[in-house]
């Protein structure tokens, strides 16, 4: 059964993924590094990506998510589509692991061109890498199995179909099965909010007559919840890379905690672990991006991450949200619907075209969502703590200094599950912008409970204002604030924690 937060995860999914990938880019072919080491989403390494910019690990995932948003079956044929879409990635790839560019390079020339002829030549060009090269298993399939955790129609599908798109370029046997169970296990994640890697083992990732082969994949799970990710130092190998992701996940932190923190830990722990950093961070990411959700994602992350086809989170969220629910929701039409709407329409609220000097802090607007459409002509950066359309927000503002928030004005804790951390994340992403010398305008639809929560919380964590004067003074100047009892509490307690500390 599909529990609350559903969307929010699926989106944590490809944005988890995309974050682990960016954050290891840096550190990749050195350490393991020290514990206490700082780990930034910084760029540069061994093939000077910028700062933020995804690898190959999310270039090849992004043509498997849009085959599976189209919601034709992710297997077979149909993968000739993704073949295809990593065939225009190639060609200006900066980084293409050895296999993966061998079975590439022969499905150009097998193919001609031909997208009919491409799945059947990416197969035959694998098998015959495979036969010349036994032991191959590298990760490079695994790297990009995430969005097969969004197809939700059961556990032993998301396994199967998985496994299947590994056989493109990565026909092994161990790399089918860390896909197989790796994606049941994501896809699980969607749909409950837990971390459990065995349930590939029980939906059938690996057929249970074959009980060695069961038993050899429970063994190396085992192991890698005994050691942490430095101990798996070959990581190059597809084994060792999901036991380096699933250690990350299961030494940062517990579930059961539904500490967000854990998001950070994990993938910051992947990269530590040293070796093939991006990659294993990547898998760690899909897998706990899925059952956190993207709201327990750092935003300073999340605004940083971009990479082909020139995508940014926004087109993450996008095209996981409607991949899931057309796997979902039978395939239904989300063409006007958030998030592939160019406009949310909130024309019939009122209140809308509020927008308001912050009391405490000049650079900073307060507003309805109406203020995106009479822009001040000193805003250059925009947080949006409600739904916005595509190009809702405008041209004029970069797309780095965009900021969506997932944040839903509501008392439910199932609408909000982390509502203290999402708070504090939008109040500190206003101060980070401040402090970059931005001009920010904080809005939700009416300014009416976001607007007023997050700017009394910038006031008191980064100007130094008492909470009650700051929710006070806040609230005077928006004709309609009212922040809702959860979001009061909340402020509260993290005001209090903050003077604790």
């Amino acid at each position: 059964m599909t529990k609350p937060g559903h969307l929010d995860r699926a989106a944590g999914v490809m944005v988890g993924l995309a974050c682990g990938d960016a954050l290891g880019a840096a550190y990749e072919f050195g350490g393991p590094y020290p514990a206490d080491m700082p780990v930034e989403m910084k760029g540069g390494g061994a093939f000077g990506w910028e700062p933020g910019e995804w690898t190959d690990d999310t270039a090849m995932a992004v043509p498997l998510l849009e085959l599976i948003e189209t919601g034709k079956r992710p297997r077979d044929s149909n993968l000739r589509l993704s073949v295809n879409g990593w065939l225009n990635w190639l060609k200006d790839a900066k980084d293409v692991g050895n296999q993966t560019s061998y079975v590439l390079e022969e499905v150009e020339q097998m193919s001609n061109g031909d997208i009919y002829e491409m799945d059947g030549a990416a197969f035959r060009a694998a098998r015959e890498f495979q036969e010349r090269f036994p032991n191959a298993a590298g990760n490079g399939s695994l790297m990009r199995t995430a969005p097969y955790g969004l197809v939700g129609q059961d556990l032993g599908y998301a396994a199967i179909t998985a496994a299947g798109q590994s056989k493109l370029t990565h026909p092994h046997q161990d790399a089918m099965a860390a896909c197989a169970i790796w994606s049941a296990a994501i896809s699980h994640a969607v749909d409950t909010g837990e971390l459990d890697i065995r349930k590939g083992l029980e939906v059938g990732a690996i057929p249970v007559s074959d009980a060695d082969e069961l038993n050899l994949w429970l063994s190396r799970i085992e192991e890698a919840e005994a050691h942490p990710p430095e101990y798996f130092t070959k990581n190059g190998w597809v084994v060792q890379a999901f036991q380096g992701a699933w250690s990350s996940i299961v030494h940062s932190g517990d579930r059961a905690d539904n500490d967000p923190q854990h998001v950070r830990r994990a993938l910051e722990m992947a990269v530590r672990g040293g070796g093939d950093t991006d990659t294993v961070a990547a898998i760690a990411g899909g897998l706990i991006g899925g059952a956190y959700g993207v709201s327990a994602i750092p935003l300073e992350w999340k605004r940083r991450i971009h990479g082909w086809p020139g995508w940014r989170s926004e087109e993450l969220v996008e095209h996981a949200v409607n991949a899931t629910r057309v796997w979902k929701e039978y395939g239904e039409n989300f063409d006007n619907a958030w998030p592939s709407t160019d406009y949310c329409d909130y024309s019939d609220w009122r209140g809308i075209d509020t927008c308001i000097a912050h009391p405490h802090d000049r650079g900073v607007y307060l507003g309805g969502i109406g203020a995106l459409d009479k822009l001040p002509a000193d805003v250059d950066a925009v947080i949006s703590l409600c739904r916005v359309g595509r190009r809702q927000v405008p041209d004029t503002i970069d797309r780095e200094n965009r900021v969506a928030v997932w944040l839903v004005d509501s008392s439910s804790p199932s609408d909000n599950q982390y509502v203290d951390f999402t708070l504090t994340e939008a109040a500190d992403m206003v101060a980070r912008m401040r402090q970059e010398g931005k001009t920010v305008l904080l809005h939700c639809v009416q300014a009416h409970s976001r607007t007023p929560t997050v700017g009394a919380l910038y006031a008191a964590r980064h100007l130094g204002v008492p909470i009650d004067d700051a929710l006070r003074e806040v609230s005077a100047v928006l004709p309609m604030a009212n922040p809702n009892p959860a979001f009061v509490a909340a402020l509260r307690r993290i005001t209090s924690e903050g003077q604790n500390a």
